[in-house]
């Protein structure tokens, strides 16, 4: 059975439910209609030109993203700036374009949880308190930012840093905090983790592990006598993509519909260490 734009959107949705995005994001269908017909799916973390024009080159039908096209209301579309030329050639391929951000982040299975398995926690939870965790419409499920879980056995900081980099196929990480610190609990947060510090310091866990920390959370955990490892926006992100391409699959098959789901493999981490 031949899929169109708005079936994946609706396998999506069971995925990561739009409900569960944040209202200053803009998950959901960024360019094309949802008519359009869908034989090829291409995910990737970022919605770059390189990934746009690598997606036409190869003649997918539809991108699905975890960073929005789009933040801010555009007041223009001049094809000589980077928006402008992505969305010239997604309209002339044609090529939808579909973005699950906070909702793929605070779904279950999600990128967080897809975060804390990969580092190997276990007895994983949402870090959110009980009573701030959003519920779904039929109570099966509690969402929320960051997740926390237990080590299985009590390591020191450093040799935890090197587990996570191993798990999660690093060069280097950032990490703050005293090297000998036992660590028995991991709180963690895909993406920028800076304003989950204070959900960190009373989780009870020693170590957060995120992306995009700032000087200062290094300098407010070191007082707490807690730990921080900054793993990159990147590295906690880009895990996401080959789970979503199995799940998007088996979504897809199950309904029935002929769809070929795969992987980006263009996308780099922006930062190098020099």
């Amino acid at each position: 059975m031949k899929a169109t734009v708005k079936d994946v959107i609706r396998a999506m949705d069971v995925l990561a439910p739009l409900s569960l995005s944040k209202d200053w994001d803009n998950s959901g269908l960024q360019v094309g209609h949802p008519d359009w017909p869908v034989g090829k799916i291409l995910v990737a973390l970022d919605p770059v030109l390189e990934v746009v024009e690598f997606a036409c080159e190869n003649h997918v039908d539809m991108l699905v993203t975890h960073h929005p096209l789009f933040f801010t209301p555009l007041r223009s579309i001049r094809t000589d700036t980077p928006e402008g030329k992505m969305i010239q050639a997604a309209l002339s391929h044609p090529l939808a374009v579909f973005s699950a951000h906070t909702n793929l982040d605070m779904a279950q299975n999600g990128v967080n949880d897809i975060l804390a398995q990969k580092i190997g926690l276990k007895e994983i939870a949402p870090l959110f308190p009980k009573e701030q965790a959003v519920f779904d419409g039929n109570s099966k499920g509690r969402y929320s930012f960051g997740r926390i879980g237990f080590l299985g056995e009590e390591i020191n900081l450093s040799g935890f840093a090197e587990i996570v980099k191993q798990r999660l196929s690093l060069e280097s990480i950032r990490v703050a905090g005293n090297p000998r610190l036992k660590v028995t609990k991991a709180a963690t947060c895909c993406g920028s983790g800076s304003g989950m510090m204070e959900l960190f310091f009373s989780s009870g866990a020693q170590v957060f592990i995120s992306g995009d920390l700032k000087y200062h959370d290094a300098r407010d955990a070191e007082a707490m006598g807690l730990g921080l490892m900054d793993i990159g926006h990147f590295a906690s992100e880009h895990i996401m993509i080959d789970a979503l391409v199995s799940s998007l699959s088996e979504q897809l098959d199950g309904q029935g519909f002929e769809v070929e789901v795969f992987a980006c493999d263009v996308e780099k981490e922006p930062f190098r260490v020099c």
